[in-house]
């Protein structure tokens, strides 16, 4: 999908767990359902003296924090004994993309919803992946950073103060950026074993 002349671009990000980058690449869009974040207006009254960078810098946060949450979720699905993937890395994974800005809806912020909802868009039509523009994704030292903040995280939700203090340590690494014409390499970095 590529934005026409009539409806703006919007620059969007998109949450991913690791392993769904390769599946992605094959199929040529992202899975249904992706949590998907943009600079919202409920985002701009939160951050009432962030310029247009800064923005658009805590939208794809946002979007780490819901990559962080699926990692979380798969972790928990095997725990379970259910379909997970435990040899995953965990590593949060975003995809920027530009899409018309016509495709994109504010999502209703509800009072259970967690931090990252203020920015959270859904899309008219699945994200084709020719329209990522750019991926983010932890370095692979972080990977232990983020797992044990993936495993903390429902305590963190339920107030646990030393549970926040480990999901910190994930959010104090820096996401690298990667072209979008690095996504082949990422991905087969991303399933490489550790």
């Amino acid at each position: 999908m590529s934005p026409s002349a009539s409806s703006p671009s919007e620059r969007v990000y998109a949450a991913l767990r690791p392993e769904q980058l390769g599946d992605c690449l094959r199929s040529g869009q992202l899975p249904q359902g992706t949590p998907v974040h943009a600079v919202t207006p409920a985002l701009r009254e939160h951050y009432t003296e962030g310029d247009a960078e800064e923005l658009e810098l805590a939208a794809m946060l946002d979007a780490a924090d819901s990559s962080l949450r699926l990692i979380a979720g798969r972790t928990s699905a095997a725990a379970a004994g259910a379909d997970g993937d435990e040899g995953a890395p965990a590593r949060r994974l975003v995809l920027a993309a530009d899409v018309p800005g016509s495709q994109v809806t504010v999502r209703a912020v509800g009072e259970d919803d967690p931090a990252e909802a203020l920015s959270r868009v859904e899309l008219a039509r699945p994200l084709a992946l020719t329209a990522v523009v750019s991926a983010h994704v932890d370095e692979a030292e972080a990977a232990a950073d983020v797992a044990a903040a993936a495993a903390a995280l429902p305590a963190a939700d339920a107030g646990d103060e030393d549970a926040a203090f480990a999901v910190d340590g994930a959010q104090g690494h820096d996401l690298l950026w990667y072209d979008a014409s690095e996504l082949e390499a990422l991905a087969a970095e991303l399933t490489r074993p550790a």
